[in-house]
C-alpha cells in the first residue's frame, strides 16, 4: 500500500519521497559518504538559522529514505525536528518547515521502533494531530501517513488514542483525499487492535466511509485488506452489524472482496460474514445470500487459506435452509449443503453459476488429490532410479 508521503507506507513498503520537492535529492547514498552526511545533517539541524534547519530536515529525509543504519544514526535529530513542527502556522516559513520536518520524521520512524516511540515522547502528536484538520491537503496527507507509521508501535497506540486522533482519522476517512483516506483506514486498523479502541471507533460511525472506500479501491489491494479487517472486527458488535447491513451495498462490498481479494482479505471477508451469521442467523442469512455469496464460498473451500476454508464451510452450514444440522452420525457432505442452498436461490443465473462452481470445485479437488498422490509416489521412488535434480525440481514446483 502506498501512502501520502509519495509512495510511503508503514513498515512494509518503500519510504517517503515527495515528487514535487527536491527530486534531485533522492539519489542513492554510498556507504563512504553517508557518515559525513549524517554528521553534517546533525550539525545543521541544531542550528538557530531556519534555512539551515530546513536544509537539514530535507537531507535527513533523503538519508533515511532507504537506510536503516542512517535512521539509527540520525535518531538524535528527532527533538529538533519536532520543534520545527511547533512553528506558528500563520508564520511565512511555517509550511516549508512543517512539510520538511514531517517527511523527515516519517522516514525516521519507518521500520524503527525506537524512533517511533521517541517521536511520540518528544511531543510530536499535538502538532501532527492539528495538521489533520489543515485545509492544506498535502499537510493533511503527511500527518495521516505519520500517524499510520507511528500507530504501528504497540507502545504508541494508547497514547495516540488518548490524544483524540481516532475521530479525526475518521473525518479524514470521510472527507480526505483518496490517499489520505487509504492511510487513515490503515491507521485505524492499527489502532483497532488495542483494547477498547473498537468501541471508540464504533462511536464515530465509520462504517459508511469504510464501505465507500472498499467499493472504490482495488479488491486485491492493501487498502481492501485493511478495510476488510476493520469490518470483521466491527461486526463483532451489534452496532457494527446493523451499520453494515443498513449501508447500501455494504454486504455486497464484503462479498466482492471474498471473491476477488487477496488471500488475507478474503479471510477477513468470510470471517465478517460468518460472525454476522453466527450472531443472528435468522436476521443475516437472507442479506448475505441475496448478494450471491455462494460461488465465492465454494471457491474458498478449495483455494482459500486453511482458516478461510474452515470459515467458508461453517458459513455454508449456516446458510442452509434448516438451522439444525443432522446428527454427528449422519453429517452433511459439502455437496448436500450446497445443493440445499442452491435449491432456494431465486434466478437461474445465480443457481447455474453456483452449480457450475460446485462442479469445478469437485474437479479441482480431484486434481489436487491426484497431484498429491503423484508427489508421494515420486518421493517414495528409490533415488538411484531418479536423478536428484529431477526429484528436487518436481517437489519444489508443486
Amino acid at each position: 500500500m502506498e501512502s501520502a508521503a509519495d509512495n510511503h507506507s508503514t513498515d512494509s513498503n518503500s519510504e517517503a519521497d515527495n515528487n514535487n520537492n527536491n527530486n534531485n535529492m533522492t539519489r542513492p547514498i554510498s556507504s563512504s559518504s553517508s557518515s559525513s552526511a549524517v554528521q553534517r545533517a546533525l550539525l545543521l539541524i541544531q542550528s538557530d538559522d531556519l534555512d539551515c534547519k530546513l536544509q537539514a530536515a530535507r537531507e535527513i529525509r533523503r538519508l533515511t529514505k532507504t537506510s536503516q543504519r542512517c535512521r539509527r544514526q540520525l535518531s538524535e535529530a528527532v527533538n529538533p525536528l519536532v520543534s520545527m513542527l511547533r512553528v506558528r502556522v500563520d508564520s511565512p516559513e511555517s509550511y516549508p518547515q512543517h512539510e520538511a520536518a514531517l517527511l523527515a520524521l516519517l522516514n525516521l520512524a519507518v521500520k524503527d521502533e525506537k524512533n517511533k516511540i521517541s517521536i511520540v515522547e518528544a511531543g510530536a502528536l499535538e502538532p501532527i494531530i492539528s495538521f489533520l484538520k489543515s485545509q492544506d491537503l498535502n499537510l493533511q496527507e503527511y500527518a495521516t501517513a505519520s500517524l499510520l507509521t507511528l500507530s504501528a508501535s504497540t507502545v504508541n497506540k494508547p497514547i495516540i488514542t488518548a490524544s483524540g486522533a481516532i475521530p479525526l482519522l475518521v473525518q479524514v476517512l470521510k472527507h480526505g483525499s483518496p490517499q489520505a483516506k487509504a492511510d487513515a483506514v490503515m491507521a485505524l486498523s492499527n489502532l483497532s487492535t488495542h483494547p477498547n479502541n473498537l468501541h471508540i471507533i464504533l462511536e464515530t460511525k465509520p462504517i459508511p466511509s469504510i464501505v465507500n472506500l472498499l467499493k472504490n479501491c482495488k479488491k486485491s489491494s492493501k487498502t481492501a485488506e485493511k478495510c476488510s479487517a476493520l469490518i470483521e472486527s466491527l461486526v463483532g458488535f451489534d452496532e457494527g452489524r446493523i451499520a453494515l447491513t443498513s449501508e447500501e451495498g455494504g454486504v455486497l462490498a464484503v462479498v466482492e472482496v471474498l471473491e476477488n481479494g487477496s488471500l488475507q482479505s478474503r479471510e477477513h471477508a468470510v470471517g465478517a460474514l460468518l460472525t454476522m451469521c453466527q450472531s443472528d442467523r435468522c436476521k443475516y442469512r437472507e442479506p448475505i445470500l441475496r448478494e450471491g455469496v455462494i460461488p465465492g464460498l465454494l471457491e474458498l473451500t478449495v483455494q482459500g487459506t486453511p482458516k478461510s476454508q474452515s470459515k467458508a464451510q461453517m458459513l455454508l452450514q449456516l446458510l442452509r435452509e434448516s438451522p439444525y444440522s443432522r446428527s454427528e452420525l449422519q453429517p452433511d457432505t459439502l455437496e448436500n449443503i450446497v445443493c440445499n442452498i442452491i435449491s432456494q436461490i431465486d434466478g437461474e443465473d445465480q443457481s447455474g453459476k453456483a452449480k457450475k462452481m460446485l462442479a469445478e470445485m469437485v474437479q479441482v479437488s480431484m486434481e489436487q488429490s491426484l497431484r498429491h498422490l503423484q508427489q508421494r509416489a515420486l518421493v517414495c521412488t528409490p533415488t538411484e532410479k531418479l536423478p536428484i535434480a529431477s526429484c528436487t525440481s518436481e517437489v519444489s514446483s508443486k
